[in-house]
């Protein structure tokens, strides 16, 4: 095992094993793909053909590179062809079947300290290595799609794989400028492991009907910068991959989060496996090239005509609540052009607050990002107040006070009796009740929920919160009125979580239960997920900003609403929470900080 990996043979040519030998060629590699499929050898030498061209195209490659690398590659139908490999890697459909009979036939083929390795992310890879004569020379490989732009690749070694077999795949993973990260061997890994539990809630959530398939893959990916939505994903990883990988995860975990929710089933049996076969959760453009990620109009797109119901007219806007989030509600509809009442419990709290607003105008003009002028009329259209009183003009009022349902509560109480007949009363709460402040009012059906993102200056999202009371001219007025501050409404139901902390949180407190079991470091998880995933943060950089009090306030109200084990909050969470390590803001939480 002290050989070079020098030549390297991919069973398997479909769209992974087509990327990996790609990966392989560019980086000087000897590749002898294999694929019983003589069609699926040509079509993957034309697609990396067309590949490294783009790559010319692009300057990421010369002509002579990209000549190099074509050569470097040869295609074959029969396993024989891999006795000269250093290392094999299969990439062959995921099914133990198929891919146990590769291994015991490698066995006959490949030299003895030839490396044999998986490219599964759902099967054991102890199992499969149990087949080979050599299980020590057998372990997992986990390349993520697309391979040639996708940084991470999870290393998975079995009980049986020796150190040896592991060092020589890791020292290959950085000459091919990936970033190996090592685990053990469990269903998923780490990325798919959080990532699938993850896309089975939103299918889940979809099939409930509690929010369009459209609204769910636009609040992720406005709330959590996330560069594509759960739906829109597991379109992209093929639904029937989901199901297996999901339930390769349940049968280990027996955790509901990763009991595949029936849609996906429904789906499979249907043909309806996303990209690949033209239709899943959304229907593609046949016309266009296999797996076009063209999406096309179908029966469940919603209409553009806008909203059919007249709303009520928003001309001024009363902001209740002096932190962060209220100077940057306050803010968004200044700029605009909507005159806004900032009233706080005192006046000096106020004023405070438009101060904080004034010094974030100033940072956008520093940044050309508006004029002078701009900057000095949108602050002169906020009138700080102390007393809620001055809320009796306004047309829609909103609360951004403390996560607190009493006192949200009370509050609700006061602006019933302030604020004029007609006017719509909005809380931006992000995990509580929204039909409990409406009862607190004589007028339920005009409270709704607006849950804004911090900052709210510059995330787009609104989740609107219609509660079973909530009338329809009151939902149609503020999803009108997202549109005037240039934000994104999603609608959703008034149960805990809504759709963004309902998908985040359970997947943050799994990543929690990852460290807890010793199955990864944080390390290794947050880089899992960035290179993997495409996260903007991993998950402990995250939780850590979020603040791990705020996490667990979050997760103990899902717990509470879902009442399903695997939403309980992972012990260390609370240990953490209790020894006052909260992330960021005290210098310490999931990692130390240096104070300020």
């Amino acid at each position: 095992m002290d050989t070079p990996l020098n030549t390297v043979a991919v069973i398997g040519l479909g769209t992974m094993g087509t990327g990996i030998a790609e990966v392989l060629a560019r980086a000087g590699r000897e590749v002898i793909g294999i694929d019983i499929s003589e069609a699926a050898a040509v079509q993957a030498v034309s697609a990396i053909e067309a590949s490294t061209e783009r790559a010319v195209r692009r300057e990421h490659l010369t002509e002579e590179e990209r000549q190099g690398a074509l050569a470097r590659l040869r295609t074959f139908t029969d396993l024989s062809a891999a006795a000269d490999a250093d290392l094999v890697i299969e990439v062959a459909p995921e099914s133990y079947e198929i891919k146990q009979q590769i291994v015991r036939e490698l066995d006959g083929v490949v030299r003895p300290e030839t490396i044999i390795a998986t490219g599964t992310n759902a099967l054991s890879v102890t199992r499969l290595a149990a087949e080979s004569a050599r299980p020590e020379r057998v372990l997992g490989l986990h390349f993520f799609n697309p391979a040639p732009a996708m940084k991470l690749v999870e290393v998975v070694s079995s009980v049986l794989t020796a150190p040896a077999a592991v060092a020589a795949v890791t020292e290959l993973a950085y000459a091919l400028g990936k970033e190996p990260v090592a685990v053990g061997d469990r269903p998923g890994f780490v990325a798919d492991g959080l990532l699938f539990g993850y896309l089975n809630q939103a299918a889940a959530m979809y099939e409930a009907k509690y929010a369009s398939r459209e609204d769910i893959d636009a609040a992720m990916k406005l709330g959590c910068g996330l560069p594509m939505g759960p739906l829109a994903l597991l379109d992209l990883i093929g639904v029937d991959t989901a199901r297996t990988v999901l339930d390769a995860m349940y049968t280990e975990s027996q955790d509901r989060l990763h009991a595949p929710a029936p849609i996906l089933k429904q789906l499979s049996e249907a043909g309806l496996t996303g990209r690949k076969s033209g239709r899943g959760f959304y229907s593609y453009d046949k016309a266009a090239a296999p797996g076009s990620s063209v999406v096309v109009r179908d029966a469940l797109t919603p209409l553009e005509s806008g909203q059919q119901i007249g709303g009520r007219e928003i001309r001024s806007v009363g902001v209740a609540g002096s932190g962060t989030m209220a100077s940057g509600i306050a803010e968004v509809f200044a700029k605009a052009g909507y005159d806004v009442v900032l009233a706080a419990r005192s006046e000096e709290k106020a004023e405070k607050a438009k101060a904080r607003i004034a010094k974030s105008l100033s940072r956008s003009v520093e940044k050309g990002r508006m004029t002078a002028e701009t900057a000095a009329k949108t602050l002169d259209r906020i009138a700080p107040a102390g007393s809620y009183e001055a809320f009796a003009d306004v047309d829609l009022a909103l609360e951004a006070v403390a996560e607190d349902l009493e006192i949200k509560q009370q509050l609700f109480a006061a602006l019933d009796k302030v604020c004029k007949p007609g006017a719509i009363l909005a809380t931006t709460t992000s995990s509580l009740p929204v039909v409990a402040c409406a009862r607190a009012t004589s007028r339920p059906g005009d409270v709704i929920g607006m849950h804004f993102f911090n900052p709210a200056p510059a995330m787009k999202l609104v989740e609107v919160v219609r509660t079973v009371l909530t009338t329809d001219d009151v939902h149609a007025t503020v999803r009108e009125v997202c549109a005037t501050i240039k934000k994104h409404p999603v609608d959703c139901g008034d149960r805990a979580g809504f759709i963004v902390n309902a998908l985040l949180f359970p997947y943050l407190n799994n990543a929690i239960k990852m460290v807890e079991e010793h199955y990864a470091s944080l390390d290794d998880i947050d880089a899992a997920m960035k290179l993997g995933g495409g996260y903007p943060m991993g998950p402990f950089e995250l939780l850590d900003v979020v603040g791990l009090d705020v996490s667990l306030a979050i997760e103990k109200v899902l717990h509470r609403e879902f009442r399903d084990p695997g939403l309980a909050p992972a012990p260390l969470l609370e240990h953490l929470v209790a020894a006052g390590c909260l992330g960021r803001k005290t210098g310490r939480g999931f990692r130390e900080y240096a104070r300020r």
